[in-house]
């Protein structure tokens, strides 16, 4: 066995039992071997990060900007490596792989410049001989609890504007992928990063996750997982007076209106629906097609995804890798046969396939004849499984679309002024895509959903600053 690689605690490699990390692809390839914390080493990561708090928070904005800039050269420089790990660890293509990691280092990179731009506001008091200076300031630790589908663009996003704004941090990185999140806070912390501003301590959310969440000295909290899991979080957080971000999934409608192109529309379908495997909280989950072109639609979308090669994610012409685990493709197959008792058709797609290594490799699955009120329309499968529902019309569609808990991307395939225009200010949802995939967002602007989907600032671009920084007004006597 290789040497594991271990948690980094007040600047301190420390070590802890380790677990292999299995590749999806192959179950007989290790990625590496890790350590996980224990609940003592979390709370010694805490005392660490506030410890560090007061110097880190003061330290000029050339100093943070300078740090955050090697760390995006580096992950830039190491694409290729990087981009390797992640799919090994994960599952994504290659290409989805290093693209992920490109987004890394453009994140880093962006936050970088952002630590040059602090914004304040110098206004007169309505008071004669008085000012008014309004500042943002550092908040202090924050937990950053992060999923396995994104294993290195997730994490970038919130380390990097934490660390952007002077906070200190207590990072946990899903168990399934640690390996991604170990060499991003390598990166860091060779980038001179003091001892105690970044902490790394992996291992199981009942045991790491609850010493962070249950700290007082947390001072906020940003999490992206599942939906019960963040709501129980913030419900946590309250209790303890600390800010909350929560980022907890959709279930995305993609529309189909009869004057789309229908080339365009099923690009952004396989897309949003499939690539990633799915694996994907922007996933298009709900494809709602008026009745007029839906036989049509249908079958075009069941010819382009039969012929997707579903394979190796590190082999060149694989589209679509494995699934994450054997307990996510053991989750698909149970919302498969859920569909076909409620009556959908499954119109192909949804089995497992072997592969020259064992895997968890699973079809695509495409479903017609759904109604919005099937569990498979209603709950997030996570997975490569999509329901086609027909509607008579425009207002149906968008009723449709706007049927559900959830509200973070929603999607719409047509050549309408009229109609884009009105869906984008009427779909119940934190971002809007017009003949786009619902999946596919920039570095540089807001990231979040409305209703189930999302709680508490937005994430990403300048305005990642709400969550990261709290506002402070002093008053001068002239």
């Amino acid at each position: 066995m290789t040497e594991p690689k271990l948690n980094l605690v007040g600047g301190q490699w420390v070590a802890g039992d380790a677990t292999p990390n299995i590749n999806p692809s192959d179950t007989s390839d290790i990625v590496g071997h890790y350590a996980r914390a224990t609940a003592d080493q979390a709370r010694d990561a805490i005392a660490a990060a506030k410890a560090a708090f007061p110097a880190w928070s003061r330290t000029t904005p050339l100093e943070r900007h300078a740090i955050l800039r090697r760390a995006s050269d580096e992950i830039l420089a190491r694409k290729e490596e990087l981009g390797r790990l992640l799919s090994r660890e994960e599952g994504k293509t290659l290409a989805e792989g290093i693209g992920e990691t490109v987004r890394a280092a453009q994140i880093f990179d962006y936050f970088a410049g952002e630590c040059l731009r602090p914004e304040g506001e110098l206004l007169p008091s309505v008071r004669p001989g008085v000012g008014v200076e309004i500042t943002r300031e550092a908040i202090g630790v924050v937990g950053i609890i992060t999923p396995w589908n994104f294993p290195i663009a997730i994490p970038a996003w919130k380390i990097a504007p934490a660390l952007c704004h002077g906070n200190t941090i207590v990072f946990k990185p899903a168990d399934l992928v640690p390996g991604c999140a170990w060499a991003l806070v390598d990166i860091l912390h060779r980038a001179g990063l003091p001892d105690g501003v970044l902490n790394l301590v992996m291992g199981r959310g009942s045991v790491v996750g609850k010493a962070i969440v249950e700290s007082p000295d947390v001072a906020a909290l940003t999490f992206t997982g599942s939906q019960p899991t963040g709501a129980a979080l913030a419900v946590q957080s309250a209790h303890l007076m600390r800010k909350a971000q929560m980022e907890m999934g959709g279930k995305n409608p993609f529309v189909v209106l009869a004057d789309a192109d229908l080339d365009v529309a099923a690009d952004c379908v396989i897309n949003g629906a499939f690539f990633s495997t799915g694996q994907r909280c922007t996933a298009s989950s709900r494809i709602i097609v008026e009745e007029e072109i839906h036989d049509q639609f249908v079958a075009k979308l069941a010819e382009q995804m039969s012929a997707l090669r579903v394979g190796h994610a590190l082999s060149e012409d694989t589209q679509i890798g494995p699934v994450v685990d054997e307990s996510q493709l053991t989750q698909n197959e149970a919302y498969i046969e859920i569909g076909k008792s409620e009556g959908a058709r499954l119109v192909g797609g949804g089995h497992r396939v072997e592969r020259d290594t064992k895997g968890f490799f699973q079809m695509p699955a495409l479903f017609a004849d759904c109604t919005n009120d099937m569990r498979i329309a209603r709950e997030e499968i996570f997975g490569p499984v999509a329901s086609v529902i027909p509607v008579r019309d425009y207002d149906t569609a968008l009723a449709v679309a706007n049927d559900t808990e959830f509200g973070l991307s929603a999607g719409i395939a047509t050549t309408s002024l009229k109609y884009a225009t009105h869906f984008k200010r009427n779909a119940e949802a934190g971002m809007v895509m017009v003949n786009l995939p619902t999946a596919g967002v920039d570095f540089h602007v807001p990231f979040g959903g409305r209703k189930a989907s999302s709680y508490g600032p937005r994430e990403q671009g300048r305005y990642a600053a709400e969550f990261f920084t709290t506002v402070k007004t002093a008053y001068t006597a002239a």
